[in-house]
């Protein structure tokens, strides 16, 4: 096998998992607006939301290479953790839901954003109540 074919064959490989934890992560935040999910998920999705969209990080994302180990390693393992607590029948319509509005080219990602935002409004407001 020469390597532009190699290199080919990776890079089909590496959108095809990027394609799938996309739809996984919309499939996931679909779930965190349904009353029938189990409330440890929706805190494990809640959790990866928040910590993907936070600037702060465990380590870091100045320091080189490894600031960005964390976020290539946790953000997975807890968006895998919320797949394993979720019913499979909701799971797998909420999968539905988020390839068909994926190619309707339907987003809702504020819905995502929005315990993030409520979150640093919180932080906030603690920050300003302990100056003043």
């Amino acid at each position: 096998m020469t390597q532009g074919v190699w290199l080919m064959s990776v890079k089909d490989k590496l959108k095809q998992r990027a394609s799938k934890i996309e739809t996984e992560t919309a499939a996931l935040c679909l779930a965190l607006r349904r009353k029938d999910t189990p409330i440890l998920a929706k805190v494990v999705i809640g959790v990866a939301v928040c910590y993907a969209l936070s600037p702060i990080d465990l380590i870091p994302d100045f320091v080189p290479v490894v600031g960005f180990l964390d976020d290539l390693l946790l953000i997975p393992l807890l968006l895998m953790a919320a797949i394993k607590l979720m019913p499979p029948e909701i799971l797998e319509e909420c999968r539905q839901k988020s390839a068909e509005a994926r190619h309707v080219g339907k987003r809702k990602s504020i819905a995502c954003a929005l315990p993030v935002a409520a979150i640093w409004l919180a932080a906030l407001a603690l920050i300003v109540k302990a100056v003043l």
